[in-house]
């Protein structure tokens, strides 16, 4: 049976906003390795759109850039959106009855599936579909955006930290 996991880049209050955090060499490696030992990835739409940038090769990217893409792409996603008729290369669109879908695949996978996007992974965390919570907290502050726990946070325990990079710590929580 496949885990399903959320994790995010965060703010030290609580926000998430992937053009507001540097990304170091180390922390990239990290993502890069992440992404390599996915089962597959659950995405909602708007984070989806964003990550669609990995599906074309860009000229000035670099060594680990083209590393990341070639990962991200190998990998099946899941599309959650309602406004979306169809999506990308090996993605497919998640119907209306999202609980299930995410039932089935738990149920017919191994390993670790990624859930991307805080509205989503609110939704999935009100069913209780969501089996980890990591959160990469980043020494800056953002004042403002869209939070890491979109709904009620649910009560967690803390499981492990580990330090990702120079300044990058990674919490991860279980439901308690």
């Amino acid at each position: 049976m496949a885990k399903l996991v959320y994790g995010m880049n965060v703010s030290l209050d609580g926000y998430v906003d992937h053009d507001k955090f540097a990304t170091g060499p180390a922390l990239f490696r990290h993502w890069i390795e992440q992404v390599r030992g996915l089962t597959g990835s659950v995405y909602g739409r708007r984070l989806y759109e964003i990550m669609r940038y990995w599906d074309d090769d860009h000229p000035e990217w670099d060594a680990p850039e083209r590393e990341f893409a070639v990962a991200w792409r190998s990998k099946p996603k899941w599309v959650v959106a309602r406004s979306l008729t169809s999506v990308g290369p090996n993605a497919t669109l998640v119907g209306d009855d999202v609980e299930a879908a995410i039932h089935a695949l738990k149920a017919e996978r191994e390993g670790e599936i990624d859930v991307g996007g805080p509205d989503l992974a609110g939704s999935l965390t009100a069913l209780g579909l969501v089996d980890e919570y990591r959160l990469y907290l980043h020494p800056v502050v953002l004042g403002g955006g869209k939070p890491f726990f979109t709904g009620a946070r649910p009560p967690l325990r803390l499981v492990t930290t580990d330090r990702v990079g120079e300044d990058v710590v990674r919490l991860t929580y279980v439901p308690a």
